[in-house]
């Protein structure tokens, strides 16, 4: 199907590769006046989110530095999908590794586009009901974790207040209310 607000995509110009994404620019033409604008682009793998339920109906949750902002967040697990990785096993995966629950029943309830205006890439929220500690949690060498169960009435509370700010949590838990 065609878009009259489409732009014409022409030359692609590599930019860097940074290990987690790498960058491109893009000239594309108005589709209107036909001038011709560079856009930067961030080329990603596809992320994935899980809201753990644990058989006590308490969330999984994590708290980790994020020097972005330069200090600690409260999240979810969640993290890349390796390349040819379905995103319920990725999920899985990841609160493995991160946090040590694992079981239950996974299902994907959310795909959204991150930042459309810049990344390529989707982020998959996946629920998981019914987990318990299963193992000790086996972080990545750059993840310093916190984790912790809490009611999903608090988590709420957190994300009324602004206590939870992390854009991607926030909307899983959309994910999750809209259900």
């Amino acid at each position: 199907m065609s878009d009259d607000l489409a732009w014409r995509p022409g030359l692609r110009h590599p930019g860097h590769d940074y290990k987690v994404f790498t960058t491109a620019f893009l000239d594309a033409a108005n589709p209107r006046t036909g001038a011709v604008t560079r856009f930067s682009l961030i080329q990603c793998a596809d992320w994935v989110n899980v809201i753990a339920l644990t058989t006590r109906d308490e969330v999984v949750m994590l708290r980790q530095y994020r020097p972005g902002i330069d200090r600690v967040c409260i999240e979810i697990p969640g993290g890349m999908i390796d390349p040819g990785e379905d995103p319920v096993a990725a999920a899985v995966r990841e609160l493995a590794e991160e946090t040590g629950y694992g079981g239950g029943r996974a299902e994907l309830i959310g795909r959204t586009a991150p930042n459309p205006a810049l990344q390529n890439n989707a982020l998959h929220t996946v629920l998981v009901t019914g987990v318990s500690l299963v193992a000790p949690a086996r972080p990545d060498d750059g993840e310093v974790l916190a984790v912790y169960t809490a009611p999903l009435a608090e988590i709420h509370r957190q994300i009324r207040s602004g206590e939870i700010e992390h854009a991607l949590v926030v909307v899983a838990f959309a994910h999750l209310a809209l259900r």
